[in-house]
C-alpha cells in the first residue's frame, strides 16, 4: 500500500481557491514592482525621475507598473494642477510595508548576481542536470 503524500510548504495553509495571492505574489515579485517600490522607498517622485532612476524600464512599461501598484492600492498618484503638469508618486502605508521584503530581495540580488553568474556560465558549459550531447562530426 502506498504511503499518504506529505503535503508542505506555504501553499497548504492558502484556502483551496488561492488564484488571488498567486496573483498578488506574481505582483510583488516581478522586476518592475521591486523596483519601483524600492525606488519610492527614499520618497516621492515624479514620472520623470523614477524612469531616470530604473535603468531598462520602458516609459510603456512603466507606466503599465505604475497603474497596477495604484490599481493594488500601494501607490498614490497625486496631479498637481500646474503648468507645465506635475505628477508624483508615492509609496501608501500599505506599499510601505512591503518595503522591507523588497529591499531585502533586491539586496540578495546585488549581493549574489556575481555567484548566479558563474552558475549560469558553468551551466551552458556543462548542461548541468542532463547529459551533453557528444559533438557531431561535420
Amino acid at each position: 500500500m502506498a504511503s499518504a503524500r506529505q503535503i508542505t510548504g506555504p501553499c497548504q495553509a492558502w484556502p483551496q481557491d488561492s488564484a488571488f495571492i498567486r496573483e498578488v505574489l506574481d505582483r510583488i515579485g516581478d522586476k518592475w514592482t521591486v523596483l519601483v517600490v524600492s525606488t519610492l522607498n527614499a520618497g516621492s517622485l515624479r514620472y520623470s525621475d523614477l524612469h531616470a532612476s530604473i535603468p531598462g524600464i520602458s516609459q510603456r512599461m512603466l507606466t503599465q507598473t505604475l497603474k497596477h501598484l495604484e490599481r493594488d492600492g500601494l501607490i498614490t498618484r497625486t496631479a498637481y494642477a500646474e503648468v507645465p503638469p506635475r505628477v508624483e508618486y508615492e509609496l501608501t502605508d500599505l506599499g510601505r510595508s512591503l518595503r522591507d521584503a523588497v529591499m531585502a530581495m533586491a539586496g540578495w540580488a546585488a549581493a549574489h548576481h556575481s555567484e548566479i553568474a558563474g552558475n549560469r556560465a558553468a551551466s551552458d558549459l556543462t548542461g548541468v542536470g542532463r547529459g551533453k550531447a557528444p559533438a557531431s562530426a561535420g
